[in-house]
């Protein structure tokens, strides 16, 4: 012994290879349709967005979302209705889902396309999550944003044509692919056509209780529907238990100042409490 710490031998390692399946862990491939997502958080992370973190109660709206129908006489969705509430509010503050184009111009669409993100069950019975454009949802019914949506959900064929232009994207070799998004996010006719002026994400789908989502999106306004959960609240003087509704709304700080976001987020709110576009909920 020399009475100094034996360092060590470093390890040698070869070249990478693909490892196989062992006894206590499994070895899957990557799914080639993430690697378009990957690349579209990458871009996200270069915008600068703020998140507000807000609870609407919904103790109104959920036996109307209960009873309501649409044509088909499937029950109306949750993320259908409030992507209509969205697209009310946008109409009113347009800056929020405003596009650059260029360093000195900023479009303003008229119509406010809300791109959803449902869950499709596949035939073998596992689970994929697929987007689905609602056009000019400002100006559509939550009995027609919800057929939509349930559309999206049994796999229409709009969602497959969309389905396989991703895949053709993800198998393109890296550098092309983030090019190409670039490509996409730098033309604000082309982006709204592809992927909308707004997204709704839901996450609450997926669980139980109250609870937000901080989501990663290169779209200039997003609202993550997060779980809802009881809330104790003051009805006409007296202290009641009400369902209130987890919202994450995300925008671009470059493009939207604070009191803005302010606006709009209680705006939305207003109309979430109101339960704007259901039957017996508010016009306006």
């Amino acid at each position: 012994m020399t009475g100094r710490e034996e360092q060590p031998t470093p390890v040698r390692e070869g070249p990478l290879r693909r490892p196989r399946a062992g006894p206590g862990y499994d070895i899957r491939p990557f799914p080639v349709v993430r690697r378009a997502y990957a690349d579209g958080l990458a871009l996200a992370q270069r915008q600068h967005t703020i998140h507000g973190l807000v609870e609407a109660d919904i103790d109104r709206a959920r036996p109307l979302l209960r009873d309501g129908r649409d044509a088909s006489g499937d029950p109306l969705s949750l993320t259908a209705w409030v992507a209509a509430c969205v697209a009310r509010a946008v109409e009113e503050h347009p800056t929020v889902h405003a596009h650059r184009w260029g360093r000195g111009t900023l479009v303003l669409f008229d119509d406010v396309d809300v791109s959803v993100q449902v869950d499709h069950v596949l035939t073998d019975g596992s689970h994929a999550v697929r987007s689905r454009v609602l056009r000019a949802a400002n100006r559509r019914t939550v009995a027609e944003l919800s057929a939509q949506v349930h559309d999206a959900r049994s796999g229409g064929a709009d969602d497959g044509r969309r389905l396989r232009a991703t895949l053709a994207l993800a198998r393109l070799p890296g550098p092309v692919r983030r090019a190409v998004m670039r490509g996409v996010v730098a033309r604000p006719f082309l982006s709204k056509r592809l992927a909308g002026t707004v997204m709704v994400t839901s996450v609450g789908m997926f669980g139980s209780g109250l609870g937000w989502g901080i989501p990663v999106s290169p779209a200039p306004l997003s609202v993550t529907v997060g779980g809802i959960g009881p809330r104790p609240g003051l009805v006409d003087g007296r202290l009641v238990e009400r369902d209130h509704l987890s919202l994450t709304v995300s925008v671009d700080h470059d493009l939207v100042d604070g009191a803005l976001a302010a606006r709009f987020t209680e705006r939305l709110r207003e109309l979430v409490e109101g339960a704007f576009g259901l039957p017996g909920g508010v016009t306006a």
